[in-house]
């Protein structure tokens, strides 16, 4: 029984060689010819008869090494596929594909088993069905591509151009549907200046396609008369309708001129325009989303109240640059953590001063439907500082106001008293007092009228070319005689230019400074005032030898109702508006007023104004300057 079923399977085995469509080669390890099949005789020209028990001379002599190490893979591993050439008996060489397997007895490799076609129809089917793949793969690349891609008209573009490869189109284009008229708002392989041509909808292929109910068609017929004639030799146009959210948004066309689509190229056109439907969709819903974060997100950033956003537990995800600003903590350094200050209850105020001395007003609000909560703060130190500022400006001056008029009342009441019991020089002794104390007063009032004036930007000042080393003569006349505590020299260059400024603003800069340096040096010693032309300015230097400005109060006394307690400064009385007002004048002249420390002790003010335009001419003609001819007032 088994040796008739073991014949049977030996006649089975040499029925399928003999059918086998494809030419057959057994060798052994030395690749004599063990089976040469009938395909192999059609394929070859030699008989089995011809080829058994020798080495079949099919392999050309180039490709004998590579054929080897083809037998030599297969022998240590699997089935190796190869397309290579071979030789018939009359010498044509076949380009064919081979696939070569081991014959294998037991466990041992006794040869190979090579299998012949020849690769030419097996190309062309190949190619069919790798074209069809191709454009399968290509499509699912486009839809692909078109959807990543999310900038409207970029996606537009992208349909454009992938629909000539897909389709075999000569160009493409899209329009769109705006209301009664079509727009054509992309355009590939066709002239750029038709970019942006409107027509009519309802003599339009859309409206013909649209009435078909359908969503493709092809038309052949009065194509002339299109814009889309300006593509040569244009013969057949195939439309596809793209839809977003289910009503019609535009139209996909494939434009033909040496190709004729088929049945495949309108398919492929139906699904891309189904899927540009669906990209424009998007595209249009996320460039919505991003306007409205990029206002969000512009907002958020602008603001100049710090803004944080808190997760529910209470973590900060969001951090405009406001907030750091404000806090001095960057958002790496405050993501993830708490917030760096304490958190009022919603729609409640904390106010909270940070390490850096800076106030912070914050609040609150929850958002109800995530759960987050939004914290908004802002910089409230100046407001603090002014109003305390201002606590102490009112209480100064009224203590300022209070002594005049105390005496003046005083010395008013006594004469209106005692007119005829007082002496000639003691009235006239009361007078003098009492003109020396309105004088203070209206001194006084005046520097509040100033101030209120800077602190509202309406300082008005002439700006004209005048005399400096004037103005300081006239300023620091007569000041010796003042107090015999103290000693006052000038210096002023010889050949001293002119400055641009207001001549009167500048005497009251000048009397503040030299004021400033007699009152702030009650034990006396010497005020030197000196003026040097230095760049394209003229700079001012007032120096005495008193109490002297703490570092950190050096810019601080510049400012509105400011009268630092350091220095032992404060003593000595005002509103904390003169060095505020001189600043003013200084900068609204185009110059600037500094403070700074003299060398060995005691206070320099500097006042630089700028030079005139001559001087300025004349100085970038010279080489060098010399410090010779100052002369001593």
């Amino acid at each position: 029984m088994g040796d008739e079923w073991a014949g049977s399977d030996d006649e089975i085995a040499r029925a399928a060689l003999a059918g086998s469509p494809n030419a057959v080669v057994v060798v052994d390890r030395d690749q004599s010819v063990l089976v040469w099949n009938e395909a192999a005789e059609r394929l070859f020209g030699w008989t089995a008869e011809e080829m058994l028990g020798r080495r079949a001379p099919i392999v050309p002599g180039e490709l004998t090494a590579e054929h080897n190490a083809v037998l030599e893979r297969v022998r240590t591993g699997g089935q190796v596929s190869v397309r290579t050439k071979r030789l018939r008996d009359d010498g044509t060489v076949l380009d064919v594909r081979v696939d070569i397997s081991a014959l294998r007895l037991g466990s041992s490799v006794a040869g190979y088993v090579c299998v012949h076609h020849l690769a030419r129809a097996d190309q062309v089917a190949k190619d069919r069905m790798a074209r069809r793949a191709r454009l399968v793969r290509r499509l699912t690349d486009v839809v692909g591509d078109i959807n990543s891609e999310l900038e409207l008209s970029a996606v537009l573009d992208r349909i454009s151009a992938s629909l000539t490869e897909l389709t075999g189109a000569d160009a493409g284009g899209f329009v769109l549907i705006e209301g009664e008229r079509l727009r054509l708002v992309s355009t590939y392989q066709l002239p750029e200046a038709i970019r942006g041509t409107t027509t009519d909808l309802r003599t339009s292929l859309v409206d013909k396609l649209l009435r078909t109910g359908k969503t493709v068609m092809l038309e052949s017929n009065g194509l002339q008369d299109l814009v889309w004639a300006r593509l040569k030799g244009l013969h057949t146009i195939a439309l596809g309708l793209a839809a977003v959210g289910g009503r019609p948004y535009g139209a996909l066309y494939a434009l033909f001129a040496q190709s004729t689509p088929g049945h495949l190229e309108l398919e492929l056109l139906e699904l891309l325009a189904g899927h540009a439907g669906i990209a424009v969709g998007n595209a249009v819903a996320y460039q919505e989303a991003v306007r409205q974060r990029a206002h969000e997100q512009a907002v958020f950033d602008a603001s100049a109240d710090g803004i944080a956003v808190l997760d529910g537990s209470g973590r900060v995800v969001r951090w405009n640059p406001a907030a750091a600003e404000l806090t001095a903590f960057p958002a790496e350094a405050v993501i993830g953590g708490p917030p760096p200050f304490p958190l009022p209850k919603p729609g409640e105020k904390v106010t909270f001063q940070m390490e850096t001395g800076r106030w912070l007003d914050v609040v609150s609000a929850q958002i109800e439907e995530t759960g987050e909560v939004v914290i908004d703060f802002r910089d409230v130190t100046t407001a603090k500082e002014l109003e305390e500022a201002k606590d102490l400006f009112l209480a100064t001056t009224s203590h300022e106001l209070r002594t005049p008029i105390t005496i003046v009342r005083g010395f008013a009441s006594t004469l209106d008293r005692r007119w005829d019991k007082m002496s000639d020089p003691e009235r006239r002794s009361a007078v003098h007092t009492i003109a020396e104390r309105a004088r203070s007063l209206g001194e006084l009032m005046d520097h509040l009228l100033l101030g209120a004036r800077a602190g509202a930007d309406e300082l008005k000042v002439r700006i004209e070319e005048f005399d400096l080393a004037e103005r300081i003569d006239a300023a620091t006349l007569g000041l010796p005689a003042l107090s015999d505590k103290h000693r006052v020299e000038v210096f002023i260059q010889d050949g001293l230019p002119n400055v641009l400024g207001d001549a009167l603003a500048t005497d009251i800069v000048l009397g503040q400074l030299l004021e400033n340096a007699f009152k702030y040096s009650p034990k006396g010693g010497l005020i030197s005032v000196e003026a040097w032309p230095e760049a394209d300015n003229v700079v001012v230097v007032v120096d005495d030898e008193g109490v002297g400005i703490a570092p950190t109060d050096r810019e601080r006394i510049f400012e509105r109702f400011v009268q630092v307690d350091s220095g032992d400064r404060r003593r000595f009385g005002g509103v904390g508006l003169g060095l505020y007002i001189v600043r003013s004048l200084a900068r609204a002249q185009g110059g600037d007023v500094s403070a700074h420390p003299r060398p060995g002790g005691g206070t320099r003010m500097r006042l630089e104004l700028r030079a005139s335009a001559a001087w300025t001419e004349e100085r970038r003609e010279r080489s060098d300057q010399s410090d010779e001819g100052r002369r001593r007032v």
